[in-house]
């Protein structure tokens, strides 16, 4: 029995690692498994320039993450990120029962952007520990050799699974993925069982 329990995605930036979240998590809605979470989404304007990225609960809220317009806020590069809206949206869809039916919880991602709100990773951590919960999570590359301490320990846990994100093998892994995330809720519903 595997002890990779959380799946992890990481690749450059534009790659694809949002859009393989989302392509698995519609078919694990369609195979009826209970979901919780948040995903980001680009924003563009009306040139189709990127101006700035939203979050997105999967019970359908969203609103701004980061704005270049926005000047207040911290920064991370051209964006300001907007913690109130963040914090409003991502940490009440990271509040996740730790008893209850096994539960996919997408976190889409744990970045410079995500790591401003304080609350948000002891959030994360909370579920990543659930006994009830699997996790599709998205990081980013260490950057320069850069590596953000939070995304670390992430990465370092021994029932996390990262996988490289590619243009290459992106189509591929979505099968991968729901399989591995699949096997994972079938271990946590035989665990409950077992209780």
């Amino acid at each position: 029995m595997s002890s990779k329990h959380h799946i992890f995605l990481t690749g450059t930036p534009g790659v694809g690692k949002s859009t393989l979240c989302q392509k698995a998590l519609q078919q694990a809605v369609e195979k009826g498994w209970h979901c919780a979470g948040f995903y980001t989404e680009e924003r563009r304007d009306d040139r189709g320039e990127r101006c700035g990225f939203d979050v997105v609960t999967l019970d359908g809220l969203h609103g701004p993450l980061a704005r270049v317009s926005m000047g207040r806020g911290p920064r991370v590069g051209k964006y300001s990120v907007d913690l109130a809206s963040f914090e409003r949206l991502a940490l009440p869809a990271l509040s996740v029962l730790k008893q209850g039916p096994p539960t996919l919880v997408l976190i889409d991602e744990i970045g410079a952007m995500e790591l401003f709100c304080r609350p948000f990773f002891p959030a994360v951590r909370a579920v990543l520990d659930a006994p009830n919960v699997v996790v599709l999570g998205t990081i980013p590359l260490p950057k320069e050799g850069r590596v953000f301490r939070e995304v670390a320990e992430v990465s370092a846990r021994p029932d996390v699974e990262v996988l490289t994100v590619t243009r290459a093998n992106r189509d591929v892994l979505v099968s991968e993925v729901v399989a591995k995330l699949q096997a994972s809720l079938l271990r946590s519903a035989q665990r409950a069982t077992a209780l």
